[in-house]
């Protein structure tokens, strides 16, 4: 096992990335990075996922695949139960890291920095455009704590379609929108023999700061 994980590698050959292909800020190369991925990742990649690493309290990270559900000049938005465990750790120590993985692209992105909610007015927003399911789920769901097993799940999905029957759901008091607000985003871009291009961005005093990065 030791000596095939040792030998498992890839050669990465597709592109690279210059400083003359890059903007001075990272949120326009971010989206043609999306784009491609969008155009070129085949399921059952999904482009808009992204590892989400927090920290509690003490200090233990965290880390879990999410979905990207918003992205502007303010930064990238996500979307969860606040009381579920990323929920809590957010708000003890309101500070995380992204990383978004294109493997068909050889493509890697990085992002870190503090994090808010979003307001009441635009998780109701995206609430709503949610598939019924999704919206009757984020009311059963006890996110993050301890069941008993998938029927007392689906128990609670059962009440909640029948307090819901006669009415569309609303958007719950304990569910919404966070958005990671960047200091920093590194862009990386395969290369051979593991000489991989990093170009990494951080804001400082108001304004971005590129410089590359040794592999």
């Amino acid at each position: 096992m030791a000596q095939t994980l040792a030998d498992m590698r890839r050669e990465y050959t597709r592109d690279g990335l210059t400083e003359t292909q890059a903007p001075a800020e990272p949120f326009s190369l971010f989206n043609q990075w999306f784009e491609d991925a969008v155009k070129t990742e085949q399921l059952p990649v999904e482009p808009n996922a992204m590892m989400l690493a927090t920290a509690d309290a003490d200090g233990q990270p965290h880390c879990r695949v999410l979905l990207l559900k918003g992205l502007d000049e303010r930064g990238f938005t996500f979307f969860s139960n606040y009381e579920s465990a990323k929920g809590q750790q957010l708000g003890e120590n309101p500070r995380a890291a992204m990383t978004f993985f294109w493997p068909a692209l050889e493509r890697q992105v990085r992002i870190e920095g503090r994090v808010e909610k979003v307001s009441v007015e635009e998780s109701a927003a995206y609430y709503r455009v949610r598939p019924l399911g999704s919206r009757l789920g984020a009311w059963a769901s006890p996110q993050s704590r301890v069941i008993d097993g998938r029927g007392e799940l689906e128990q609670l999905l059962a009440e909640t379609e029948q307090r819901f029957a006669d009415t569309a759901p609303t958007c719950p008091d304990f569910w919404g929108g966070f958005r990671l607000l960047p200091s920093r985003v590194e862009f990386w871009q395969g290369r051979p023999s593991r000489l991989h291009d990093r170009l990494n961005f951080r804001f400082e005093n108001g304004v971005w700061v590129r410089e590359r990065l040794a592999p």
